[in-house]
């Protein structure tokens, strides 16, 4: 692998930081994202404390699962179209500190810089910064600071700065705020890009400043929530100034004074802690004064351990490229900060690292996100999935609005549950989402065996979204009487409104014949509850006698002459894209043509038919995923950052070990190499998914089907070795894999036998790991 300059040289290549040495202005923004911290809750983006009146980055602060409403504006109206977007809420900034020596403002565009370091310390779950400053007197500041967001006091954020001099005697003003001004609205074409707030939406309710302590508290209008937050200041070591306080609409702020010298620097803790709730603006004095008494090293001591116990059971070791390493724990790493630790919240496209795509989630959770979760961290997995059944009402009510006369329509892109997409052909239209967190149920069950979660949450909504599928789809006399889905639109958002999209219609098949099998299963296992369910859901067995003839007569569009399946009906009927006259400047596609141009041709802006043969493996023999790979990989732009990831682990299976390797180049380290150049406006959380499914269920072979755990794994051409940990079925099990051998080891629970290849192994306990040799990368 050919490492760039600008990974090496900006970022280094420690396997556990992420170094951002000197400062480039340039990258603002996107180092605003990559030093970003969260706990699935509060979100901070890396945005320098001190300002930098020349960047052009936004500042950000999120609260997960809280956000704004507005009508959606169409030049043209129609029935059904989504009314109202949603959009994360930004909450009070915590970390604004204005800092001026002697009169003069300590800003980076003034003065002079001499030294600049910023660390994303990966084991410590916190980001430390130092600079050196010298200011037009020629007297230098330094800077030592801290800064964390609890992952064990989910409402704390807390910041520690050492101020100090080299030489001299130096007044210093400091200002430290909490800032709740609306960001002014980015003007852009790129509908990845999410929108500014609306200053009108905002109700100003509490705004304090006293004795060091700032209270702001606003209401948003147009959702319903309230929004607080609440600072505290612990000032040691120089002598200072008591305080003067200042406050408007949107901000609170207190000023020192500080007298500095080299002997006795100023060391200033703030603690910020949120809330937020319905009309009435939550209380938070009490917590803060309990979060006040401990110290920032208290708070790093259990962010170390919480991490600790987080690496434990998630960390994937590779040797042999340091960048690939780096890169991999960089990904796990801001994916256990994003996702939500409630079941009311979820995981957004961008984590809680910016803005972009309105803070909304997508079905990237259950098809990219949740093995993650899944296989390392059950319960958060869980969590993700009670989101989904928190929203069902919301999605019974859009299949009304779209005349499905019963069951439930999952929203393509949302926040609160109701559907955000303002373009339905490749928004509403794909259907798929049933089928995928339908998906996503089963293979939780069967890694966890939760019945206790099936059968309080889960199989409702696996029956519910099931009836999606006989409401939009019917049996066509022109195709044998096979059963046909019309007017959808699958993953590939370059390809719109098509009949029998193939991955629709095969998760659809998927998903009808798991909802056969939960319909019984929930009789048998607690029939109180699927008496009342199916009583309460007006369901019968002549419906679900309907579910299960429908998946039989599924029509999977495919072409004999071939021998490949057919993305859609009218997909070869199609002109191919003409690659070759493309500028690459007019990469993605989606931001230089019309979508009609687009559709009209042969190109996939991501896998699709591809994340079918994965998905649903077992199902296709090898030659036949090889014949539809070599069809769809040469027209795929992978404009999408959810694509290579899946032409990694596809590649892999079908004997391609160099393209295996270069799609899982691509996908570790998309966002810290910036590959798709809009990292600036926040991380790819699916693309991060997707790094630990090309190496788990990619190289690994990971699969568990029918209950069956099964490894395949292939060591990647460069790499000495690699490990991970895998939690399934009330088992931990480590495998290593080195360039003969693979070894299995149980770590916890009973013993377990497992499939390598076309051998069982069967692994006990306190038992040494148990070596079987690999398979060729081109077998």
């Amino acid at each position: 692998m050919q490492h760039s300059s600008r990974a090496s040289d900006r970022y280094g290549l420690n396997p556990w930081r992420i170094t951002e040495t000197g400062f480039h202005a340039d990258d603002y923004g996107l180092n605003a994202t990559l030093f970003a911290l969260g706990n699935g809750y509060v979100g901070l983006r890396g945005t320098f404390d001190e300002g930098f009146a020349a960047g052009a980055a936004e500042s950000g602060c999120y609260l997960n699962g809280v956000y704004y409403s507005e009508p959606i504006t169409y030049g043209e109206q129609a029935y059904g179209y989504a009314k109202n977007n949603q959009r994360i809420a930004s909450a009070a900034l915590p970390h604004e500190l204005g800092l001026t020596l002697d009169g003069v403002a300590v800003d980076f565009s003034e003065g002079e810089l001499i030294e600049h370091q910023r660390e994303l310390e990966l084991d410590n779950g916190l980001v430390s910064r130092q600079w050196r400053w010298r200011a037009p007197s020629g007297q230098i500041l330094r800077l030592a600071s801290r800064r964390l967001v609890s992952l064990t006091e989910r409402q704390l954020v807390i910041m520690e700065y050492r101020l100090s001099l080299e030489s001299g005697t130096g007044e210093l003003g400091v200002t430290s705020s909490l800032d709740a001004t609306p960001a002014a609205s980015a003007d852009s074409d790129d509908p990845r890009v999410g929108a500014g707030v609306n200053i009108e939406d905002l109700e100003p309710r509490i705004q304090t400043a006293q004795d060091g302590r700032l209270t702001l508290s606003h209401h948003l209008k147009s959702s319903g929530f309230t929004l607080s937050s609440a600072a505290g200041h612990r000032l040691e070591g120089a002598t200072v100034s008591a305080p003067a306080h200042d406050t408007d609409d949107f901000r609170a702020t207190c000023r020192y004074q500080v007298t500095l010298t080299p002997e006795a620097p100023l060391v200033l803790t703030k603690y910020v802690v949120y809330g937020h709730g319905g009309d009435e603006a939550p209380d938070l004095n009490d917590l803060l004064a309990r979060c006040e008494q401990r110290s920032f090293d208290n708070y790093a001591r259990d962010q170390r351990a919480a991490m600790d116990a987080f690496w434990a059971s998630s960390d994937i070791e590779v040797g042999g490229d340091p960048a690939l390493q780096q890169g991999l724990r960089f990904n796990l790493f801001h994916l256990f900060q994003s996702l939500g630790r409630d079941p009311g919240t979820n995981i957004a496209a961008k984590g809680l690292t910016g803005h972009g795509y309105d803070g909304h989630y997508f079905w990237d959770s259950e098809i990219y996100i949740l093995p993650f979760f899944l296989y390392t961290q059950p319960q958060l997995a869980r969590n993700l999935l009670l989101y989904r059944h928190s929203i069902l009402d919301a999605a019974r009510a859009r299949a009304r609005e779209l005349a499905i006369p019963k069951g439930a329509l999952f929203p393509w892109r949302t926040i609160g549950g109701e559907e955000c997409s303002a373009y339905y052909p490749a928004g509403t239209a794909q259907f798929h989402i049933n089928a995928d967190v339908a998906y996503a149920v089963k293979q939780y069950h069967e890694a966890t065996g939760d019945d206790d979660f099936l059968i309080e949450a889960g199989a409702e909504v696996v029956l519910e979204s099931a009836r999606l599928w006989p409401a939009i789809g019917h049996y066509n006399a022109h195709r044998g009487d096979q059963f046909c889905i019309n007017e959808v639109t699958g993953p590939d958002e370059y390809t719109a409104l098509v009949n029998n999209n193939f991955f629709t219609n095969a998760m659809a098949q998927a998903h009808l014949r798991y909802a056969v099998e939960l319909y019984q299963w929930l009789k048998d296992q607690a029939p109180a509850k699927a008496k009342e369910l199916y009583r309460a859901m007006a369901l019968d067995e002549r419906e679900v006698a309907d579910w299960a003839q429908a998946a039989e007569r599924m029509y999977l569009p495919y072409d004999e002459s071939q021998g490949i399946h057919l993305q859609d009906d009218s997909f070869l009927d199609k002109p191919r894209w003409d690659f070759e006259h493309t500028p690459a400047d007019h990469y993605p596609l989606l931001l230089h043509y019309h979508p009609l141009t687009i559709y009209r041709h042969q190109v996939c802006k991501q896998a699709d038919t591809v994340l079918a043969l994965f998905l649903l493996s077992d199902q296709f023999s090898r030659e036949q995923k090889k014949r539809d790979f070599d069809f769809y990989e040469p027209i795929t732009t992978h404009d999408s950052t959810l694509s290579a990831c899946m032409h990694s682990i596809l590649a892999n299976e079908v004997g391609y070990p160099d393209k295996a390797r270069h799609y899982f180049e691509q996908v570790a380290r998309m966002d810290l190499d910036n590959h798709h150049r809009n990292t600036q406006h926040g991380i790819h959380t699916a693309c991060m998914g997707g790094t630990w499914l090309c190496l788990v269920q990619g190289f690994g072979g990971m699969r568990l089907q029918h209950h069956q755990l099964m490894f395949n794994p292939t060591l990647p051409k460069g790499l000495s070795h690699y490990r991970f940990k895998v939690r399934a079925q009330g088992r931990l099990i480590e495998v290593s894999v080195d360039a003969s051998q693979a070894h299995y080891q149980l770590l916890e629970g009973a013993p377990i036998t497992l499939q390598h290849g076309e051998h069982t192994i069967a692994l006990g306990q306190d038992q040494a790991p148990v070596a079987a040799p690999l398979r060729s990368p081109t077998q």
